[in-house]
C-alpha cells in the first residue's frame, strides 16, 4: 500500500493512503500520524487523521516543505518494514437499540428515506439479508468495531466492523439529511457506524442510542477530566444491548456521576488479524470481560 503525497497550499502535506475503505488502510494512516507525533518533527503545527487518508499542516518558516515530505517518505519506508502491532484499549459501548428516542425522530423524516414504510433498523436489517430486526442486532453488536478516525463532529466516531468483508454490514444514508438527530444516537452510513456526539443533523440509519457521555468540552464527567472526548482512533469497541430498564439505571449514574465505561488495554496486531479474524475477536473479548 503505497501513500500518496501532494501539497495543499503552502502549510500542508494531504496524504492519501487508499481510495477503499479497510483496516489495512486506516492501520496505514494511524501508524503514520502517530510515527509523526512521536518524532516532533520541528515546524509540524497539527497532525489530522482520516480514515483511509491525513494531513499535516507545518510552518514553512521552520521547514522546508520538501524536507518535510522526504522525512514522511522515510516514516513509510519504516512503516512498511515493521510489524503491525497497535497497544489500544477495548471498551464496552452499551446501547438501547429501537429506543422511542431516535424512533420519534425518525418517524418524522420518512420522507427522506429509501423506504419510508419501515424503520431505520428495519430497513437496514432487510437489505442485509437479516430475517429479523434481531437477527440484525446480534449481528451488529456480535462483533468488535476499529475506529477509524474522530471527527466531523467533535468528539464523533466512525467504527469499521471487524469481520470478513463478505460479513460487513453495508447501510446507505437517508437520501436527504435531517435536520435534527438525538444526542448519543447510534447510528449507520455506507461501511460505518458511529455516535452522534451532540444534537444536530445528520444522515445516518439511527438503530438507538447510548446513555454514556462521549464529548465533554467542560471535561465534568468522571472518565472525561483528561480528555473531552472519550474515543481515540486505533479503539476497539463492542457494542453491548441493554434494555430499558438498563438504559434508565446507566442515565441515574451519568447524572450521578459515577458511570464508569468498562475500558481495557490491549495490544492489536493486523497481521495476527488477517490470519485469524474469529480468533482475534474472540482473545479481544477475553481481554474486555478481564479472562
Amino acid at each position: 500500500m503505497s501513500i500518496r503525497f501532494s501539497f495543499g497550499g503552502d502549510e500542508h502535506i494531504f496524504a492519501e493512503v487508499s481510495e477503499a475503505m479497510s483496516l489495512e488502510a486506516f492501520f496505514t494512516s494511524l501508524s503514520m500520524t502517530n510515527a509523526v507525533r512521536e518524532a516532533g518533527i520541528s515546524g509540524v503545527t497539527e497532525i489530522c487523521p482520516a480514515n483511509a487518508s491525513f494531513q499535516i499542516k507545518f510552518d514553512p518558516d521552520v521547514i522546508k516543505p520538501n524536507d518535510l515530505l522526504n522525512e514522511l517518505q522515510s516514516m513509510e519506508s519504516a512503516a512498511s518494514k515493521s510489524d503491525a502491532t497497535l497497544k489500544t484499549r477495548i471498551m464496552e459501548i452499551p446501547v438501547y437499540y429501537q429506543d422511542p428516542w431516535t424512533h420519534e425522530t425518525l418517524m418524522r423524516f420518512r420522507e427522506r428515506h429509501q423506504d419510508p414504510n419501515s424503520t431505520d433498523i428495519e430497513y437496514a436489517a432487510e437489505i442485509n439479508g437479516f430475517k429479523t430486526v434481531d437477527d440484525f442486532i446480534a449481528a451488529h453488536s456480535g462483533s468488535p468495531w476499529f475506529v477509524s478516525m474522530v471527527g466531523f463532529v467533535a468528539g464523533l466516531p466512525f467504527l469499521y466492523q471487524m469481520v470478513e468483508r463478505k460479513r460487513q454490514i453495508e447501510v446507505p444514508k437517508y437520501l436527504r439529511p435531517r435536520t435534527d438527530t438525538p444526542k448519543l444516537t447510534v447510528g449507520y452510513g455506507g461501511c460505518f457506524s458511529c455516535i452522534y456526539s451532540v444534537r444536530g443533523a445528520g444522515g445516518y440509519q439511527m438503530f438507538g442510542i447510548t446513555p454514556m457521555p462521549i464529548y465533554d468540552p467542560n471535561q465534568k464527567v468522571s472518565y472525561l477530566t483528561e480528555e473531552m472526548c472519550f474515543f481515540k482512533p486505533g479503539d476497539i469497541v463492542k457494542w453491548k444491548p441493554i434494555t430499558r430498564d438498563e438504559y434508565d439505571a446507566a442515565l441515574e449514574e451519568v447524572e450521578r456521576n459515577t458511570f464508569e465505561p468498562v475500558v481495557r488495554e490491549c495490544t492489536f496486531s493486523l497481521t495476527d488479524f488477517n490470519r485469524d479474524i474469529d480468533g482475534t475477536n474472540a482473545k479481544l473479548m477475553e481481554v474486555l470481560h478481564g479472562r
